[in-house]
């Protein structure tokens, strides 16, 4: 797997352009302190977002054609921030892609992906000739896992939700496939530091083309976690689950309303 995050770099809190040349040359020049600080430090994501807009890669399906290449991963140790040696606010870290990469999102979800309890960091990246990811960043921007690009340009994903769906022990990461074409849902499994493919079902979407929203999420109302889409042609709600089998079971929770969307059924009002 190719890391499309290589130019990791360290930094300070967001500084103005004219000063951001300096920066690259201060982090160039902790990197090797930074490397061997690193492993003795433990830093806890507590936020992320992204940067640096850009038009480069012509697909607009979330609505424009803007998508970024920069990824900020906001961290924390002990409760707060830490300076370095030099004195440098170690609270940022910031993924910059190369130019054939964009972060074709929404924004960055913090969701706990390794099993422990903290958040790791998961988007849609997408090569510009090979399509969407889905990708899993660590708190100091290091890519650990991620899903096979699609295989073609102009091809995307759109995230449902990580949670130990089957209860097997282990995280699982829920995506819907090419909602505009495959329409396929997609369920990996985090296990030996790799995203491993589980199970697939066709004929459930979670986004419309032009839309800046996606419409699915995951929720528990008892019973363990369920995945709730709706079905292909958006007219009904549609609730998954991950059974220890291996296997997808599916039901109809009813009509699909494009006022309310999933609301009721996300709060286990739809049962």
């Amino acid at each position: 797997m190719r890391s499309a995050g290589r130019a990791r770099r360290l930094l300070t809190r967001t500084r103005p352009p004219v000063t951001r040349r300096a920066a690259q040359a201060l982090c160039l020049s902790l990197a090797g302190a930074a490397s061997a600080l690193n492993a003795q430090e433990s830093w806890q994501v507590t936020g992320a977002d992204f940067d640096a807009p850009t038009t480069r890669y012509d697909h607009a399906v979330l609505g424009d054609d803007v998508e970024y290449g920069q990824l900020r991963i906001h961290v924390q140790q002990d409760g707060e921030a830490k300076q370095s040696a030099a004195g440098v606010r170690r609270d940022v870290f910031e993924v910059d892609l190369p130019m054939d990469h964009v972060f074709e999102d929404l924004a960055p979800r913090l969701w706990d992906i390794t099993g422990d309890g903290l958040p790791e960091v998961v988007v849609v990246e997408t090569d510009v000739a090979r399509g969407a990811q889905l990708a899993v960043y660590n708190s100091t921007g290091d890519k650990i896992a991620a899903t096979p690009h699609i295989g073609q340009t102009n091809r995307w994903l759109a995230p449902v939700g990580a949670a130990d769906l089957d209860g097997d022990g282990h995280i699982e990461v829920a995506y819907i496939d090419r909602p505009h074409l495959a329409k396929t849902l997609r369920i990996w499994r985090f296990h030996y530091g790799k995203l491993v493919d589980v199970a697939a079902a066709p004929g459930l979407t979670n986004h419309l083309i032009g839309e800046d929203v996606i419409t699915s999420g995951l929720r528990d109302c008892g019973q363990g976690p369920e995945i709730v889409t709706v079905d292909a042609d958006w007219s009904r709600i549609i609730v998954s689950r991950l059974d220890p089998d291996g296997s997808i079971s599916r039901r109809d929770l009813g009509p699909f309303d494009m006022q309310t969307r999933l609301g009721p059924a996300l709060d286990c009002q739809l049962p």
